[in-house]
């Protein structure tokens, strides 16, 4: 049996408090909608009604999915102004993403 190194909390031990976040991230995640709002900002920061337009969804819906993302700390916002523009929270976000896109990619390719 081959054992990989990972960072993976085990039950029972001390890091077993990150278990719960850990799959709260990846229920956030399970959201077609959500990956796609992911995938826009990983290319550029945009405001709700550039989401909105890019997704051809209601301005509500992206606010309400936003939420959710920004609950999971998956995106941060600032203001400008009046405006509010939305970003990936930092580089891990990118790098969950990239992780799961190549596992798809290496079991249907």
């Amino acid at each position: 049996m081959h054992i990989h190194q990972h960072n993976l909390p085990l039950p029972g031990q001390e890091d077993e408090k990150y278990i719960q976040p850990m799959a709260d991230t990846f229920k956030v995640l399970s959201d077609p909608t959500r990956i796609r709002i992911l995938a826009l900002l990983a290319h550029q920061e945009m405001c709700v009604t550039c989401i909105a337009e890019a997704l051809e969804m209601t301005h509500s819906a992206i606010s309400h999915q936003l939420r959710i993302l920004r609950s999971t700390n998956l995106v941060k916002f600032t203001k400008d102004g009046k405006e509010v523009i939305y970003s990936l929270d930092d580089s891990h976000v990118l790098s969950l993403f990239d992780q799961a896109l190549d596992h798809v990619k290496h079991k249907m390719g």
